[in-house]
C-alpha cells in the first residue's frame, strides 16, 4: 500500500505537467494569438484540432490492456515531450498547432493507462478516493502550473514555457521506465472476478460498442465536457472584454479556477464512495447547471465574475472526476480501453464546444450560458440510463 500511494503522488505531479501543457492555452489565448499572428476564430480551429486528436487515444488503448500499463505510460510520455518540443523548433502556427496535438495525444494515451492501474489494484467500493487524489494534477496545474507558465511567457516569450514542459515530461518518463515494474494485462482488484481481456484491438471495441453501460457513460462525459468547454474557450476574452484584465490578473483568475477545482476534486475523495457514485454525479449535474444560469448575471462586477466560475468550475469537475470510477468498473476486462474512450468522448465533446462558443459568444455571453445549462440536461438524461443499467453498483 506504502508502494502505491508512492505512485499515486507521482500520478499527481506528472498530471501537473501535462495538464498544465493543456490549461495554460485558455487564459492565455489572446497572449498565443497575438505572438502567433492570427484571431480569435483562427486559434478556436487549432483547439478544435487539439481536441479532436484525443479521439486517437483509443487507438492506442487496448496496448496498455494486453502490453501492461507501464507500457501505455511511457508511450503516452514519449509523445507529450516530442508535442512540448516542437514550438521550439519554429515559432510558426503549424508548429504550435502540432504541440497541442501531440501533447494531447501523449496526455490521453498516459491517463487510461495510470487511471486502469489504480483501478486494477484497489476494489470499486474504495477506488473512487484515490482516482480522486489522482486528478489533483489537474486543478494543481491551475494553482501552480497556468500561474507558473504565465511567469515564463512575460520573462523570456511566449515558446518558454514549451522547452520546461518538454525538460519535465522527459524526466517523468525515465521515471517510470525506472522505477515501474513491466507487467503484463494485470489481474482484476483484490476481491473482484477477472473478466477476459479482449484479445485484440477490434474486440475491445467491439465490447466497448456492445455495451449499453458504457456507451451511456460516454454519453455522459461527452455532453458535461461540451458544457464546460463552452464557457472555457471564451471566460478569458469575456474577462478581458468586460473588466480590461490583463496577463497578471488572468493568471489569478486561473489560480481561483483552479482552486474550486481542487475543492471539487476533495468533495469526490471525501463523499464519492460514501454516497454512491450515480447519485453524487446526479447532484454535480444539477448544480453545474445552476452555476451556468448564474454566471451573467455574476459577471455584472469582477468579483461577481471569480465567484460565479468558482462556483462553474467546482461543480464541473465534481462531475467529471466522479464519473471516472464508475467508468473503470464497466468493463474490467478492458479497463483502459473504456478509461481511453472516456477521454475520447471528452476530447469530442470539447471539440465540438471550440468550435461553436466563438460564435455564441458573439450573440453575447447569455447564449454561452445557455448553452452550457443544454448540455448538461444532456448529459443528466444519459446518467439515468446509466444508473438505471448499473442498479446493482453504486
Amino acid at each position: 500500500m506504502k508502494r502505491l500511494r508512492l505512485q499515486i503522488a507521482f500520478f499527481i505531479a506528472v498530471r501537473v505537467v501535462l495538464n498544465t501543457a493543456y490549461r495554460m492555452v485558455y487564459p492565455f489565448l489572446p497572449v498565443f494569438a497575438r505572438s502567433l499572428g492570427v484571431d480569435l476564430r483562427t486559434m478556436s480551429t487549432a483547439l478544435t484540432a487539439r481536441a479532436a486528436a484525443g479521439a486517437i487515444g483509443p487507438l492506442l488503448a487496448p496496448l496498455s490492456d494486453r502490453r501492461g500499463r507501464r507500457f501505455g505510460m511511457t508511450l503516452g510520455l514519449g509523445l507529450f515531450t516530442l508535442g512540448a518540443a516542437a514550438p521550439l523548433v519554429s515559432p510558426a502556427l503549424p508548429f504550435f498547432v502540432t504541440a497541442l496535438v501531440l501533447a494531447t495525444v501523449g496526455k490521453y494515451t498516459f491517463d487510461p493507462a495510470m487511471q486502469a492501474h489504480i483501478g486494477d489494484r484497489i476494489p470499486y467500493g474504495r477506488r473512487g478516493m484515490p482516482l480522486a487524489a489522482a486528478e489533483l494534477g489537474w486543478s494543481l496545474a491551475f494553482i501552480l502550473g497556468v500561474p507558473a507558465a504565465g511567469f515564463l511567457v512575460g520573462r523570456f516569450g511566449w515558446r518558454s514555457p514549451f522547452l520546461a514542459l518538454a525538460c519535465l515530461g522527459f524526466a517523468a518518463l525515465v521515471c517510470v521506465r525506472l522505477f515501474f515494474r513491466a507487467d503484463g494485462r494485470p489481474a482484476a482488484a483484490a476481491g473482484e472476478e477477472p473478466e477476459k481481456a479482449p484479445s485484440g484491438h477490434v474486440e475491445s471495441y467491439l465490447a466497448v460498442a456492445k455495451s449499453a453501460p458504457a456507451l451511456a457513460g460516454l454519453a455522459v462525459i461527452l455532453f458535461a465536457s461540451a458544457s464546460n468547454e463552452v464557457v472555457n474557450v471564451v471566460f478569458g476574452v469575456w474577462l478581458e472584454d468586460s473588466f480590461g484584465l490583463k496577463l497578471a490578473a488572468l493568471g489569478a483568475a486561473s489560480a481561483a479556477i483552479g482552486l474550486s477545482e481542487f475543492g471539487g476534486e476533495g468533495l469526490v475523495a471525501a463523499t464519492i464512495d460514501r454516497i454512491g457514485k450515480t447519485r453524487a454525479l446526479m447532484i454535480g449535474l444539477a448544480a453545474n447547471a445552476a452555476a451556468a444560469l448564474a454566471l451573467p448575471l455574476a459577471g455584472r462586477t469582477t468579483a461577481g465574475a471569480l465567484i460565479g466560475l468558482f462556483a462553474f468550475y467546482l461543480t464541473f469537475e465534481y462531475t467529471i472526476v466522479g464519473i471516472i470510477p464508475v467508468m473503470s468498473e464497466v468493463l474490467t476486462g478492458a479497463r483502459a480501453t473504456l478509461l481511453a474512450f472516456n477521454t475520447a468522448a471528452f476530447s469530442l465533446g470539447r471539440a465540438a464546444a471550440a468550435w461553436l462558443s466563438p460564435r455564441l459568444y458573439g450573440a453575447g455571453f447569455p447564449a454561452v450560458a445557455a448553452a452550457a445549462v443544454l448540455f448538461n440536461g444532456l448529459a443528466f438524461l444519459a446518467l439515468v440510463r446509466l444508473r438505471r443499467l448499473t442498479a446493482g453498483k453504486s
